[in-house]
């Protein structure tokens, strides 16, 4: 069986983000280009960074992402320059347009997995989320790329604006022969954050905990049910239940064209990037940042949701234990699978 990216404790997953461009204006989009930069990078760039985490061994991951990694017209050398460079595994993540003929640039045995997103299980939901005609045509290119010979996964990233579909995606995903379903939550990041909208966004897209439980582990049996491997964040954990966080027991970097590499993408918004890319090196970065506060322990679980997402958070207030948490956030990098 192929491999892909890895939400598990000790993998690895180098999230190579080789633009922030894209042809699509996705309302959660989590792209901050005064954070991330507005650059897209060179390939001998994109090589050479390449080279500085391939020193991770056949065990890591790499995924190569945007905006719209295929709008990058040298994709296809930075897969098989990653090929060459022995990584574990290597994944696309689009939105379906497969721009600069990328299909017919590589081949099914130089990537492991196309990822594509799609946000509903209808045309009217997905296109309110990512943009009109973008459901057509990413169903054109999951259908294009398994004509190919290329194995798919789907990325569904559930919102209250498209929770109310997901069970009806089971059908769908078999219809389509996919092979693995990533159920992500929604992050208030990227645009969602904005100042000006960032509580009214809050509000009004993560979905409630009493929603969450009854909906999405159901959701993922039914899935996996058609021989389909799902994978999903618990995002609730029960008073009892240990928290663990991804930045000590795993390794994930996110590399943004600008040179930051984070291990947390909640801290995506903020200058808090715990490594830089200098002269095609990686340096940490002074105090403090991501990793000072990995190490942190709250009875909230997460100490980063904490921080920058804290609504999703209720607390007991029966006299006695006015600030205690009902729950505990998990790791939004460690996540259940069913296989």
């Amino acid at each position: 069986m192929k491999k892909t990216v890895s939400f598990s404790k000790d993998s690895i997953n180098i999230f190579f983000h080789i633009l922030t461009g894209c042809n699509l204006t996705c309302r959660h989009c989590y792209i901050n280009p005064e954070q991330h930069g507005k650059n897209t990078l060179s390939l001998s760039t994109i090589e050479a960074w390449l080279s500085v985490f391939a020193k991770k061994g056949a065990a890591a991951n790499i995924i190569f992402l945007g905006g719209e990694p295929t709008l990058h017209p040298d994709l296809s050398l930075a897969i098989k320059k990653a090929k060459e460079l022995g990584y574990g595994s290597i994944t696309i993540d689009t939105n379906g347009y497969l721009f600069n003929d990328i299909l017919s640039k590589i081949k099914p045995e130089e990537v492991d997995y196309f990822s594509f997103s799609l946000d509903g299980a209808t045309r009217q939901t997905n296109d309110m989320i990512r943009g009109k005609g973008s459901y057509d045509r990413c169903i054109a290119g999951i259908r294009k790329a398994i004509a190919r010979g290329f194995t798919t996964s789907l990325i569904y990233t559930v919102s209250r604006h498209n929770i109310h579909e997901l069970d009806m995606m089971a059908p769908l995903l078999k219809n389509l022969k996919i092979d693995r379903f990533f159920i992500q939550v929604i992050g208030i990041r990227g645009k969602p954050a904005k100042s000006d909208q960032a509580q009214t966004n809050c509000k009004g897209l993560q979905v409630s905990r009493s929603e969450w439980l009854r909906i999405i582990p159901d959701v993922a049996e039914r899935v996996a049910k058609h021989g389909i491997i799902v994978t999903y964040p618990k995002v609730f954990l029960g008073p009892e239940e240990s928290f663990e966080c991804a930045g000590l027991v795993a390794e994930n970097y996110f590399i943004f064209p600008n040179g930051r590499v984070y291990r947390c993408p909640l801290c995506e918004d903020f200058p808090l990037h715990s490594m830089v890319l200098k002269d095609n090196r990686l340096v940490k970065t002074e105090k403090i940042n991501e990793s000072d506060l990995f190490e942190l322990s709250i009875p909230e679980g997460c100490v980063m949701n904490k921080i920058i997402q804290p609504e999703n958070l209720s607390y007991k207030n029966n006299g006695t234990s006015k600030h205690k948490p009902e729950y505990k956030i998990a790791c939004c990098l460690l996540k259940e699978e069913i296989n």
